[in-house]
């Protein structure tokens, strides 16, 4: 068996990311349609369009590193949204839900935020340039999603969270 390298192991990890990022897309609907507070839906939809565009980029990413875009199963993103259907089942009609499907999307955010900073570190010390610049944008969008949630929780989601219900 061949020893594995870092162009190997780059390849594998944007597999990974692009099944995350598809996973995620057919996602984000069903996140906005649970959300009861109409900024919270708000930003669910915007961050679908923004992962069409992610998923674009990564494509970009496929091209220039010369290998065919396709996804690998992703068992930590699907752990993530398993939990984020379990918290939509569980709290339901609660003043807490806005609250879990936030915590759930600031999980997927962070997981990426992770994948993303490496791709682009590896991409650079593989020579991709034009790979580092596009990851990076996306790095940086999913840093600035991250922070527009943590404003949203802090602003009116987990004060609502706190009421008792009726």
């Amino acid at each position: 068996m061949a020893e594995k390298a870092l162009e190997d192991l780059f390849y594998d990890m944007l597999k990974d990311v692009y099944y995350a990022e598809r996973k995620i897309l057919r996602t984000l609907p069903k996140m906005a349609k649970a959300a009861q507070s109409p900024k919270l839906k708000a930003a669910f939809e915007k961050h679908r369009e923004e992962t069409e565009g992610q998923i674009e980029r990564l494509q970009e990413v496929f091209e220039i590193f010369g290998k065919r875009a396709v996804g690998k199963t992703c068992t930590a993103i699907d752990g993530i949204v398993e939990e984020g259907e379990e918290i939509i089942e569980e709290f339901k009609g609660s003043h807490a839900l806005d609250a879990g499907l936030l915590a759930t999307a600031q999980a997927v955010e962070h997981y990426e935020m992770a994948r993303y900073g490496t791709l682009r570190t590896w991409a650079g010390m593989l020579g991709l340039k034009d790979a580092v610049k596009l990851l990076d944008e996306t790095l940086q969008q999913e840093g600035d999603t991250d922070h527009a949630l943590t404003a949203l929780a802090e602003a009116s989601v987990n004060a609502t969270a706190m009421k008792k219900a009726a």
